[in-house]
């Protein structure tokens, strides 16, 4: 039995020159909108106001501009990633948006909804119970004006940066490892590895260490489970916009990668231990939902 959403690729071009090109104009693309973020920064290095010396330092970078800016800046290259990532789908592999994205006849915004409003309902359940538990680390941090100029640039730009990752590693490299080495396993497998690999970078990694890989690896196995048994993105793409979007507008702290003028700010010390066990619990539970629901069949036969 072949995968619906694998075998999407098959009704465009899928030589292995084309997704070398593929990457290339995406690495370009996120390279281009980078730009205005350096020239920022070395305008503020010239001016004396930033410190050469620790433009390396991802926490010194972000006090040198208001984090609404901020947040733009480091969103763009996804926005320039994503649309390279579309040019390439419909030029280079010569593939409609539509069958890029699901097996069905058309989108399901439905369950890019359900999912969004589940995970994110979640999200938000559990950033709120650490705030009554723990109210002596963390601290109402609302500012009417700098939330709501934070509300309108989230709703638009974190839902990019969500589903230019989506797109690109359970679209992209999914589709197309799965076109070249004709198997779903390795697919499965390669992206889920590459895409918490590439979270290595975060200032997340540097507080809580390489442990955390287990949680970012975790999760791309969670949501190419869910795009394979599901033979489309629709579920991943609202899962990811719900966990960034809500994380952003309710909390923040000094040391993850999105820091925003959220509701409240976190002060404590990050529990390892806590947010694997709770990747643990939630991510079997959350698994057994979506299956119910779809009524998934034949797991075996569609990711492996």
């Amino acid at each position: 039995m072949e995968n619906k959403y694998l075998a999407q690729a098959e009704k465009g071009k899928v030589q292995f020159w084309r997704y070398i090109l593929g990457i290339f104009f995406v690495v370009l693309g996120c390279g281009l909108f980078s730009a205005p973020y350096n020239l920022a920064v070395l305008k503020q290095v010239e001016e004396g106001v930033a410190d050469a010396s620790r433009i390396d330092d991802f926490n010194y970078l972000m006090t040198l501009f208001d984090s609404n800016l901020t947040l733009i800046y480091i969103i763009l290259p996804f926005v320039g990633g994503l649309f390279s990532l579309y040019f390439v789908i419909k030029k280079v592999h010569q593939l409609k948006w539509l069958h890029f994205t699901t097996s069905r006849s058309k989108i399901d915004y439905k369950r890019v909804l359900f999912s969004f409003l589940l995970w994110g309902g979640v999200n938000a359940f559990l950033i709120l119970l650490n705030v009554i538990l723990n109210p002596e680390e963390t601290v109402w941090n609302f500012d009417i004006q700098k939330f709501a100029l934070l509300f309108v640039i989230a709703i638009v730009m974190i839902p990019i940066q969500t589903s230019f990752e989506e797109y690109l590693f359970r679209g992209y490299l999914m589709q197309g490892f799965g076109a070249i080495t004709k198997t779903k396993w390795f697919p499965f497998v390669i992206t889920s590895i590459a895409f918490g690999l590439m979270h290595l970078t975060n200032p997340e990694v540097n507080k809580l260490g390489n442990g955390i890989m287990v949680f970012y690896i975790g999760t791309g196995f969670l949501l190419g489970l869910m795009t394979l048994m599901d033979e489309g993105m629709e579920l991943s793409l609202g899962f990811h916009a719900g966990n960034n979007l809500i994380t952003a507008l309710l909390v923040t702290t000094d040391w993850t990668a999105f820091q925003t003028h959220a509701i409240f700010k976190d002060f404590s010390e990050p529990n390892l231990t806590m947010q694997l066990l709770s990747m643990a619990i939630l991510y079997p539970i959350l698994i057994y939902i979506l299956a119910k629901k779809y009524q998934w069949k034949n797991w075996k036969e569609k990711l492996i």
